[in-house]
Order: structure tokens, then C-alpha cells, then sequence
């Protein structure tokens, strides 16, 4: 059912992606605090993608992209996006995009685009889980609880998001135990958005920043809510299989084969209702217990 409340934040989230074009290669976008230490990897994921889509001539749909998180994001300043038009094929088209900040590089991305085409086709079958209507909303954090807390995280826990998440194994993140490196959860966007495809890859590519790395804490018994545990996205990877919309519950599959020298490796693959695989994901994070939670706190992770 829709309301006011998921239209607004849905919209802020249409109208954060949809940048501001102040050259043909250069866009500005806002940043939103969402209740993280720093910018949401996922806000320029997405900002980025919406970028260099925004320059394309040739229809021509993003297949993959490859990025690096450099430097802890401001939440209180905007971020400007340069676009290099790498190269335009007869097939191909490549966009490198690289996001500035107080005058220093915070990012930079590849992403690959293709001209629809036909060819042979596979792919792995969905897990078998419960359907999200079979699945029940988190329940909220008492409020005792949530007292207790630090204020960017009561923000976080306590605001309305713009995508509702069904897990199908849910974790206390406050008080995690220890189990193995995989997830599954469905997602969707609250309320339903226009049909053009650009957008719901620009929608899928922040999402896909959700509970991805932190994947890879389960066997370790912690999670970024605690203070002295820094975390912080290195890298990631997401390619493009088939259509889709992030208006409609995805399943996101997802698993972390390795940590190690205070890095963690998760993937994960993302199917549609109708178990199409429609995108899959790769990323490296920092992950960090530090004896110093004050520090932890105050510290970009990657500094």
C-alpha cells in the first residue's frame, strides 16, 4: 500500500541519483546521511553509474562496473563526478568516472556498456528459500535498547529506509553470534518508479552496498554497529545479467569465502521472483577490531 512516507523517501533517493550536469562531462550530486559515519559506498555507486550513463549516446545498457573506494566520503558536502568517454565501439562503450571531493579523489569506477545482442544462455538456479510474503519485517529495536546507542546508529536503526529487506535468516547485529559467512534476504524498493532501465540499475547498484560485507563477520561474532570495529568498503564489482526492476522483490544470495589481514571478500548474486539470475556483486572491505573504541569512531578505517 503506498504512503506519503515511502513516497518521500523514495523520491529523495530518484532525486539523489539524478545528478545536477554542469559540463557534458562533469555532474554534481548531494550527499544524504543515512545514519553511516561517512558517505554510503552504495549513494556513490550509484551517483557514479548514474554518471556515466548520462553519457551515452548509442543505446546502450551498463553491463558491469568495477570501482575503488579511496577516502572516506563527507556526508555535509556534494561530490563532483568527472566522466572520461574511454572509448565507443561498434559494440562496446567504456566510461571511467572519477568523484571529487574537497578537491581530492574519494573514487573512481570503470563500467562497460553493450548494445543489446543475442547469444547462448545459463545460469545457476536460485537458492531455495521462503517467499517474502512468508517472511516477517524485522521487528523494531526497543527503545531501551536503542537509548543505549550511538546517535548515528539510532538514526540508522530508527529511520525509513527507501528498500524494505525480508532475511531469511535474521541476525542480531546488536548482540551477533557466531555462524557461517552466508545470507539471503529479499529486497525491493517501497514504492513502484518509472520503467526506464537506467534508473533501476542506478537503484540495484546502491543496494547492492547493503549487508554485503558484513557477510563476512558472521564467523567472527561481530558487526559494524559495535565501536570498536572498523569497517570500510575497499572495492566493488557488479555485473548486469538480465532485466529487471528494484521495484519487485530481488533475493540477494550471498557468501564470503575469505577473510584475512584484516580484509574480508564477500560475493553475492541477486535473482528476481522468478529465479532469473539478474546481477552479481564482488566486494573487498576493511574489517578491523581496534582495542581504542574512541578512536574507532572518530578514524576514517582507511587512513
Amino acid at each position: 500500500m503506498t504512503s506519503p512516507a515511502n513516497e518521500q523517501v523514495v523520491h529523495e533517493l530518484v532525486e539523489l541519483l539524478s545528478l545536477e550536469r554542469l559540463e557534458d562531462n562533469l555532474f554534481r550530486g548531494q550527499s544524504r546521511d543515512i545514519g553511516t559515519k561517512y558517505v554510503f559506498g552504495g549513494q556513490v555507486l550509484g551517483q557514479a553509474l548514474s554518471a556515466a550513463q548520462a553519457t551515452m549516446q548509442a543505446p546502450r545498457g551498463a553491463h558491469s562496473l568495477h570501482a575503488y573506494f579511496l577516502r572516506a566520503g563527507d556526508i555535509a558536502a556534494p561530490i563532483v563526478y568527472q566522466i572520461d568517454r574511454t572509448r565507443d565501439g561498434g559494440s562496446f562503450s567504456v566510461r571511467r568516472v572519477t568523484a571529487i571531493q574537497h578537491g581530492e579523489v574519494i573514487f573512481f569506477m570503470a563500467a562497460s556498456f553493450q548494445q543489446d545482442e543475442d547469444g547462448g544462455e545459463h545460469q545457476l538456479s536460485m537458492p531455495e528459500v521462503p517467499k517474502p510474503e512468508d517472511i516477517d519485517p524485522a521487528p523494531a529495536v526497543p527503545e531501551h535498547v536503542m537509548a543505549t546507542l550511538p546517535i548515528k546508529i539510532q538514526r540508522w536503526l530508527s529511520r525509513k529506509g527507501p528498500f524494505e529487506f525480508r532475511h531469511v535468516y535474521p541476525r542480531d547485529e546488536l548482540n551477533p553470534p557466531k555462524r557461517p559467512p552466508y545470507q539471503q534476504f529479499w529486497f525491493r524498493l517501497t514504492e513502484r518508479v518509472g520503467d526506464a532501465p537506467e534508473l533501476h540499475r542506478a537503484l540495484l547498484a546502491y543496494a547492492s552496498d547493503f549487508h554485503l560485507l558484513g557477510t563476512a563477520t558472521f564467523p567472527h561474532g561481530i558487526s559494524y554497529y559495535q565501536p570498536n570495529v572498523q569497517m570500510a568498503s575497499l572495492d566493488h564489482a557488479l555485473w548486469f545479467h538480465r532485466p529487471f526492476r528494484a521495484d519487485d522483490w530481488l533475493l540477494y544470495s550471498i557468501d564470503s569465502p575469505s577473510v584475512q589481514s584484516a580484509r574480508g571478500l564477500a560475493r553475492g548474486q541477486i535473482f528476481d521472483r522468478a529465479g532469473h539470475l539478474v546481477a552479481s556483486t564482488a566486494q573487498e572491505g576493511l574489517i578491523r577490531v581496534v582495542k581504542d573504541a574512541a578512536a574507532a569512531a572518530h578514524v576514517p578505517a582507511k587512513e
